[in-house]
């Protein structure tokens, strides 16, 4: 919203949400039906009408492929224009950017069922191809020009444009994040040609839908971030520079407000003197970048196939929300029908991590790598073998890339794939990157999430090393760890330290109020739980999902810490946790970078709980708790505050 919003600044659908798509459907299915009942009579059809749809659909998904290629660009850093930090905000105030193709859209709609000369065009006019460019390049860009000026005065600005400004780290679609009356004016400069071209009956549906693509295309080169004109175009046909801007070039009005203001052709910019001196210099320097190397390398992997448009590549309004693993009705009946096809993606993509996100906190750069495999595949006996090559190649990977540390999120740190990341130090003894599977910090988050005043606990799951970690650690602070697995029971008694194994009692009760879970807690033993039980996950993954949740327990995350303010660049979730909430695994490989500590944390090895937690929380990580924000929105007591002893 811009700083004073003035008249018509809101979209006339503003509040139908996406279904403002409802607004397009009986115009497109009447000129379906129109074509198609024109085309079974032996007549011709109207083209143009019948094509509104078809182009619509096109420039939603180029859109999306602009917005996945910026944002992977933008994470290698090697051609990133503007390194500074995108956030929420912004993310959440450019969701609207398909706003402007449903407007083409109803436009075309009504222009051509209300005017004659818009009606039965042929698909091709060379002649209406001239006589565009030669509008485009001159009322069209002048009148731009002028027009763009007269917005950056106070009165305009703080009333409409300054919403396009607010953005200064620019993405493909902040180029049409503007207020409707804004953009009306836009579209009355760009429809002189195409009404111009009706009028002359030069009007061709090719010339016409091309118009709108090639306004989205340099509208989307200008605000991606990252250089990609090659110089080569400039050198062949040096007057090039006059006629078709670069995407540092527009950068600096972003960041220097008053100087290149033109639209795509930069002539007016020289004609005028606005061009800013630096353009050629912030070319050269981008086009020719260097790629930054990381600090810290998190690898994590999909979930399932509909955890690929959740990424950060994917799509920007579900990566800046938590993955929801019960979607509402229509979103997953959307993902079903695009399933497979992601499975194939990930297929083609399979052969090593790619990088999705790059932040930084400080000093400090640090990178998200995916694997692409999803959690069955991880499961999988068949597919387990492949799935560990590829993560091996990661780790050689990051070790090339010049990572001081390397995180395994997820299952990447499963002993039956790595024994905990310790077989790749096993296999390279001299391995330079550290390799960290979390557990320190991942235990001292559970402990924190366990209710002040608890005195036994029920420990559930199988024997991995972060219970193992945990029962030490609770049996240290005096909580009874029961247990009702005997064979878990027997494990953890050669684990504990022969003082404290008196603490750690085989029962056949589920009577205590505090339960800590691993993966696959079903619901059937959900029921056994007391009313009141607090179910506490020291697993990667959510005790539960929607339905199965039991309304009289109370549910807490997994373990997690909420980033500090200095983290920077974080404008997607992690999986299923919310805004700014990073996996405690993540957040101790970002700790382990800044504390420089010297060893591993794999295999056995450990770190220490309330070394690690201390050293988060002196670095600005704040603990996070799903049930404690939970009372708190209604204004209830927390259920678990932090313990004494874990801080």
């Amino acid at each position: 919203m811009a700083s004073k919003p003035g008249p018509l600044t809101r979209w006339p659908w503003h509040d139908m949400g996406n279904y403002k798509y409802a607004l397009v459907a009986p115009w497109a299915a009447y000129s379906t039906y129109r074509f198609a009942a024109a085309t079974a009579r032996g007549e011709e059809g109207d083209l143009l009408s019948f094509f509104v749809l078809p182009t619509l659909l096109f420039r939603l998904l180029y859109t999306q492929l602009w917005i996945s290629v910026s944002r992977h660009q933008t994470a290698r850093s090697k051609h990133r224009i503007v390194s500074k930090s995108l956030d929420f905000e912004q993310v959440d105030r450019e969701r609207n950017w398909d706003d402007q193709i449903i407007l083409t859209a109803l436009l075309f709609y009504v222009v051509n069922s209300v005017a004659p000369m818009t009606q039965g065009l042929p698909w091709w006019n060379p002649k209406g191809m001239v006589l565009t460019v030669l509008l485009h390049l001159g009322p069209v860009e002048f009148l731009y020009y002028w027009f763009h000026r007269a917005l950056h005065h106070h009165y305009l600005y703080s009333r409409y444009h300054s919403h396009h400004h607010a953005s200064i780290v620019t993405e493909p679609v902040t180029s049409v994040i503007h207020p409707f009356a804004e953009e009306a004016v836009y579209f009355g400069l760009f429809a002189i040609p195409l009404l111009s071209t009706m009028a002359t009956g030069m009007a061709s549906v090719a010339v016409a839908n091309g118009y709108l693509v090639y306004i989205d295309f340099m509208n989307y080169l200008g605000h991606c971030n990252f250089e990609l004109v090659p110089k080569l175009l400039f050198d062949l046909f040096p007057p090039l520079k006059y006629l078709m801007y670069t995407p540092s070039f527009h950068s600096l009005h972003h960041t220097q407000f008053r100087t290149n203001y033109s639209l795509f052709v930069p002539f007016y910019d020289y004609v005028y003197g606005t061009m800013d001196k630096s353009s050629d210099d912030l070319y050269e320097r981008t086009l020719h970048g260097r790629e930054e190397a990381p600090d810290v390398v998190h690898l994590t992997h999909l979930t399932a196939p509909g955890s690929l448009l959740h990424l950060r590549l994917g799509f920007a309004s579900l990566a800046s929300a938590p993955l929801d693993s019960r979607p509402p009705l229509a979103l997953a009946w959307a993902l079903a029908m695009v399933e497979r096809p992601l499975a194939a993606l990930a297929s083609l993509l399979g052969r090593t991590a790619f990088r999705c996100e790059a932040n930084r906190m400080g000093k400090l750069s640090t990178e998200t790598w995916v694997v692409p495999r999803y959690t069955s595949e991880y499961t999988s006996k068949k597919d387990g073998h492949a799935v560990s090559r590829v993560v091996e190649r990661a780790v050689a990977d990051a070790e090339a890339s010049g990572a001081a540390v390397l995180t395994l999120g997820l299952l990447n740190q499963g002993y039956e794939l790595n024994r905990n990341g310790e077989l790749y130090v096993i296999r390279k003894p001299g391995l330079k990157t550290k390799i960290v599977d979390g557990t320190s910090l991942a235990v001292a988050a559970v402990l924190h999430m366990v209710p002040r005043g608890a005195r036994d606990v029920l420990l559930l799951g199988k024997e991995c090393k972060v219970v193992c970690v945990l029962a030490q650690a609770l049996c240290e602070r005096d909580i009874q760890v029961r247990v009702v697995d005997a064979d878990l029971h027997e494990a953890l008694g050669q684990q504990i330290s022969p003082e404290l194994r008196g603490r750690l009692a085989l029962s056949c009760s589920h009577s205590s109020k505090v339960w800590l879970v691993g993966d696959g807690l079903t619901a059937r033993e959900q029921e056994k739980a007391t009313p009141g039980t607090h179910f506490v996950p020291y697993s990667q993954f959510p005790v539960t999902a929607g339905g199965d949740a039991r309304a009289d327990c109370v549910y807490h995350s997994t373990p997690a810490l909420v980033a500090p303010e200095s983290y920077e660049n974080l404008h997607a979730c992690e999986n299923w946790l919310p805004r700014r909430v990073m996996s405690a695994w993540r957040a101790a490989g970002i700790v382990h970078a800044l504390e420089r500590w010297p060893g591993h944390e794999c295999g056995d090895a450990v770190t220490g709980v309330d070394k690690a937690w201390r050293a988060a929380l002196a670095h600005g990580f704040r603990p996070y708790d799903a049930a404690a924000v939970r009372h708190a929105a209604n204004g209830a007591a927390k259920p678990g505050q932090a313990r004494a002893d874990a801080n």
